[in-house]
């Protein structure tokens, strides 16, 4: 009998300019920033894929790794690689993160996998498409939304996902820290005070 599980599908296709590149690798902490996300996912019992361009830079990792097209660079190619594994894998849906998202916890990814259809944290007045549940059957209008080049929110957004509120998501952490990403110097050095001096 298949595993009904989702699977977390952690997003690397980005080219991380403002990093430098290589931003999966990049270190945090003395770990590359990948390892975070990908270490809450297997405290959460979760199987975990890593979906990056052939181009893309990575550390060693013990995870199957799946590679997107080199173009479009979008990621859309990301969350359809993703799924396409999933749906060969009889899996129901991915839970889509980002590769520089090192405060997320897994009692969230674990409550985050059980939910049912799609769901999407809502923090900041806004909605966070890498922190969110994608079924399998969304796949072919995610396809469509990648042909007509819309933004990754706008296309989970059409899929008519659960908005997951910061009351919803407090109990796993502070909302804001959960869904922070690092794009730039400034925000790794933000991260690394975080992990200096945890939150209470």
């Amino acid at each position: 009998m298949a595993d009904q599980r989702a699977i977390v599908a952690i997003l690397a296709g980005g080219r991380g300019a403002r990093l430098g590149g290589g931003k999966p690798a990049v270190a945090l902490g003395g770990r590359p920033l990948i390892c975070r996300p990908l270490q809450a996912a297997a405290e959460a019992g979760l199987e975990a894929v890593v979906v990056a361009k052939p181009s893309t830079v990575l550390p060693p990792l013990e995870v199957r790794v799946l590679r997107e097209p080199e173009e479009p660079r979008h990621p859309l190619c990301g969350v359809i690689a993703a799924l396409r594994f999933a749906a060969a894998s009889e899996r129901p849906a991915v839970l889509t993160l980002g590769c520089d998202m090192p405060f997320l916890t897994p009692p969230l990814l674990a409550w985050l996998a059980r939910l049912d259809g799609a769901a999407m944290a809502h923090v900041d007045r806004r909605a966070q498409p890498l922190l969110a549940r994608v079924p399998v059957d969304g796949l072919s209008l995610l396809e469509r939304a990648l042909a007509g080049r819309r933004s990754l929110r706008a296309a989970l957004l059409e899929l008519g996902p659960s908005m997951l509120a910061e009351a919803q998501l407090q109990r796993f952490g502070d909302p804001p820290r959960l869904c922070f990403n690092i794009n730039d110097r400034a925000d790794l050095r933000t991260a690394e005070h975080w992990l200096a001096a945890p939150a209470r």
